[in-house]
């Protein structure tokens, strides 16, 4: 099983191009709100664990462009995370105006020791949130 959260933004006009549609590079932004928001979600925020000494940098990154994002849409972005074990987590991305997918996409991330900057297992908290959702 898998979790999914839904967040909720307005496109603002800095965010988009000439042609008035988001610009390609500003989807990133808007995966890195959802996966904070659904790890917010978890009770597992970026801040605590990396107080914890725990990083989790971004390895993979993938987006689909279906519709063009226009300034003031209203978009929602659904963030499903996919663990299978080991030291890599992947969230993958529907962003959505009006129920209908405009951009899809993933990014594949590993945990990381903040020292050493080795890949280790996820932290016990992240762990037992998981198990107890599963």
């Amino acid at each position: 099983m898998n979790i999914n959260h839904r967040s909720s933004l307005r496109v603002r006009y800095a965010e988009t191009d000439l042609m008035g549609f988001v610009w390609n590079g500003v989807y990133n932004t808007y995966f890195e709100i959802g996966r904070t928001e659904v790890m917010r979600y978890l009770g597992l925020t970026y801040s605590e664990l990396e107080a914890k000494g725990i990083q989790l940098p971004l390895i993979e990154s993938y987006a689909r462009y279906i519709q063009p994002g226009k300034y003031d849409d209203v978009l929602e972005v659904e963030t499903n995370i996919v663990y299978e074990g080991g030291v890599r987590l992947k969230f993958e991305y529907n962003i959505l105006r009006d129920n209908s997918t405009i951009t899809k996409g993933y990014t594949l991330h590993t945990f990381i020791d903040s020292v050493s900057k080795k890949p280790i297992k996820p932290p016990k908290e992240f762990l037992d949130v998981w198990e107890k959702l599963n």
